[in-house]
């Protein structure tokens, strides 16, 4: 998000006015709202999947998996990681590092990258 200069909001505030100046700026801020990220990925076990992440800044981040094949879908919550983002729950991991994920069910993991 790009936040306006001081200098900026006083060179609108002496073209259109305090009220419409403060309007403008107000329009320009909320206008970069954050969306939904999504991508597809095929794993080395032959899981295919699609990942929805949350859009950036929401908290508590998700990302909702649905398996190709299956209307199943699956809600992960974000968890604290040191690298790359994180998303498990009690027995589901989807780690992702740039374009590569590893996703770990019932104790065993394969290796997954985005198309």
């Amino acid at each position: 998000m790009r936040i306006l200069s001081s200098h900026c909001s006083r060179r609108l505030t002496v073209k259109l006015g305090p009220v419409l100046a403060a309007a403008a700026i107000a329009a320009m801020v909320t206008s970069a709202t954050a969306h939904a990220t999504e991508a597809s990925y095929s794993c080395s076990r032959g899981t295919k999947l699609n990942a929805q992440f949350s859009a950036p800044g929401v908290s508590p981040g998700h990302a909702v998996l649905t398996f190709r094949g299956s209307q199943r879908r699956l809600a992960l919550p974000q968890v604290m990681s040191a690298d790359g983002g994180r998303y498990a729950n009690d027995k589901v991991e989807f780690w992702i590092r740039g374009r590569d994920a590893t996703l770990t069910r019932n104790g065993k993991s394969e290796t997954c990258t985005s198309q």
